[in-house]
């Protein structure tokens, strides 16, 4: 026979899991574990949701400060982290969610905000396919897909564009500017990436090879590199010495869009 007590708690679970609807009530009452479950954390509601939303709860993120010491007693004003090492790391150290959204350099080349990663989750299996109710295409035990993370984070691709090997050792033959080749070599390039400023971003290109590398090698948290679309650029004619292999001459009105 169940123990009236292993019901109870079976039904105080039970509904703690339970969706809740209402999140623009402010005035419902609710708790982490039916917070948790709140349509505003999947599709397709979470596509909606603004920053405001987000940071209602989840203000502590931006708060939140690096250590002043290393448990060994190095002081972070002695040491510098690899990735502030490009010039494009302005300040002082921030923490990871405070750097995206609210330093000076992301706001003027990124248009950053809490769904451009966040694009829902699985509290109970933390994967797709597991219930009839399971928003589709997560990564499992993820809370943010990866892919999203690579764009900007993952490693050079020195092969596909030619180039003897990383860039910091190679860089001085192309003058230290990547726009020596890309002056002319797929010049329409971030403006169909929704949280990039395409112009901000080709003006901080002019002035340091290190606004390209930061997010093409610079800051590569993976060993992988990002799968760019290869694109024809506007009036690109015959491919420029090197590049045939990658642009291969076709008819412009076949060229890829």
């Amino acid at each position: 026979m169940i123990h009236r007590k292993t019901l109870l708690l079976a039904g105080a679970l039970l509904s703690a899991c339970m969706p809740v609807a209402g999140w623009a009530d402010a005035t419902a009452e609710t708790d982490y574990f039916r917070a948790r479950w709140d349509p505003i954390h999947f599709q397709p509601a979470i596509s909606k949701a603004t920053d405001e939303q987000c940071l209602a709860c989840h203000q502590e993120v931006l708060e939140r400060k690096p250590v002043a010491q290393s448990p060994a007693g190095l002081k972070a004003a002695n040491a510098l982290a690899w990735y502030q090492t490009l010039d494009t790391y302005e300040g002082e150290q921030l923490t990871f969610h405070a750097r995206h959204l609210l330093s000076d350099y992301a706001g003027r080349v990124m248009d950053l905000s809490c769904t451009t990663c966040h694009q829902g989750n699985d509290p109970r299996d933390e994967t797709s396919g597991t219930s009839a109710t399971a928003q589709q295409g997560l990564t499992m035990r993820k809370m943010v897909d990866p892919w999203v993370c690579v764009m900007c984070h993952g490693q050079f691709n020195a092969q596909k564009m030619g180039i003897p090997g990383p860039w910091l050792e190679n860089s001085s033959v192309f003058g230290d500017s990547c726009l020596t080749c890309h002056a002319a070599i797929k010049t329409e390039r971030h403006k169909d990436i929704a949280f990039l400023k395409a112009d901000a971003i080709e003006e901080a290109g002019k002035k340091s090879a290190d606004a390209c590398y930061g997010c093409h090698g610079g800051r590569a948290w993976y060993r992988i590199n990002f799968p760019y679309a290869d694109r024809q650029w506007p009036g690109w004619g015959q491919p420029p010495a090197g590049a045939a292999s990658k642009y291969p001459r076709k008819d412009p009105s076949q060229a890829a869009k």
